[in-house]
């Protein structure tokens, strides 16, 4: 089967490449970047220049294949015109979902995010039917719930849509913005990493690269119309994280735990730097506050409907760590 991936050369849509090309498939693989689709090397991939925001490019990309997976979405930290995000994490959206549209191309899954849930403000797990009880930390989290809306819409001119929503990703991958965790393993491991934020209670879901690939797939065999699935994992703290990774690494680090305000004081003096000098700031306070907040997440609604299963996050991590060292990471 022909298969039009957008967001291909990114750390979840190059790993959904080859998986669905290890499965016999044809992918049709979208990307603005050549150095960036060396990570696609495949004789079931084929790759096409293009662009979201580039219709024609998505029409000429997509011609002849029977399912879409659109992954292509602005992941970063930090851009200077916030509108550019709407623009990717919308607009992109609604030419994709226009051209599948015009294609006749009806299965369609599209990856979210959990973040769109927000946080477990009173201890319970979140679930796809929780309310989100207070506004969105970061704009990259806004669009996506406004890209789900309107994605939605498009299931009453004949799109069958299901979404995805992945928690905390890591593991073995292209180190970008979107994987990371995985560098922030890569950093513990090297040494380089000896900061636990506010007291190392707040509790996040992780969820190993494989399973995140695992939950689009099953979504797009078995995924119910319109509905959405989280893809998680383990819940676990800032502190049992830290303790795990030195037990599995064998690199046992002194850790220091910092308080908020000294991290917002980091935020500031990084914007200020950017106005100086135009490097693009590493933190934000929107994320200060987002990662302060607990994130517990229940994703028993996908290994019901789906049959998604999620590993250990212990068996993980060493996945992940030997991969770290294998490939010169750390």
């Amino acid at each position: 089967m022909k298969i039009f991936v957008t967001g291909a050369t990114g750390f979840i849509g190059s790993n959904l490449c080859l998986k669905l090309a290890d499965l016999g498939h044809q992918v049709h693989a979208l990307f603005r970047s050549a150095g960036k689709a060396s990570v696609l090397k495949h004789p079931n991939i084929e790759l096409f220049k293009g662009d979201i925001l580039d219709y024609d490019s998505l029409k000429n990309a997509m011609d002849g294949c029977r399912q879409i997976y659109h992954m292509a979405a602005f992941t970063d930290v930090w851009i200077k015109d916030e509108s550019r995000i709407y623009e990717l994490n919308v607009t992109g959206t609604l030419n994709v979902l226009n051209a599948a549209r015009e294609a006749g191309i009806k299965d369609i899954v599209i990856s979210s995010t959990a973040g769109v849930f927000g946080p477990s403000l009173d201890g319970s797990e979140v679930t796809e039917t929780s309310i989100r009880q207070i506004d969105f930390f970061i704009e990259y989290e806004r669009t996506k719930a406004i890209a789900e809306e309107m994605s939605l819409e498009f299931i009453q001119s004949g799109l069958n849509i299901r979404i995805v929503n992945p928690t905390r990703v890591y593991g073995p991958g292209v180190l970008n913005p979107s994987n990371s965790v995985t560098k922030l393993i890569a950093s513990y491991i090297a040494g380089k990493w000896r900061i636990i934020p506010g007291d190392g209670k707040s509790v996040g879901n992780y969820v190993f690269i494989e399973d995140a690939v695992n939950g689009h797939v099953l979504a797009m065999e078995r995924g119910r119309l319109g509905e959405k699935y989280i893809l998680g994992g383990d819940n676990i703290s800032y502190n049992d994280f830290f303790n795990l990774l030195g037990e599995v690494s064998g690199k046992r680090r002194l850790m220091l735990k910092v308080p908020l305000s000294p991290i917002y004081f980091a935020s500031d003096l990084a914007m200020l730097v950017n106005k100086l000098t135009g490097v693009k700031p590493f933190i934000t306070k929107g994320l200060i506050r987002k990662f302060n907040y607990n994130w517990r997440m229940n994703s028993q609604k996908a290994i019901s409907d789906l049959g998604y299963t999620p590993s250990p996050v212990k068996e993980c991590l060493t996945k992940t760590i030997n991969w770290i060292r294998k490939n010169g990471k750390a």
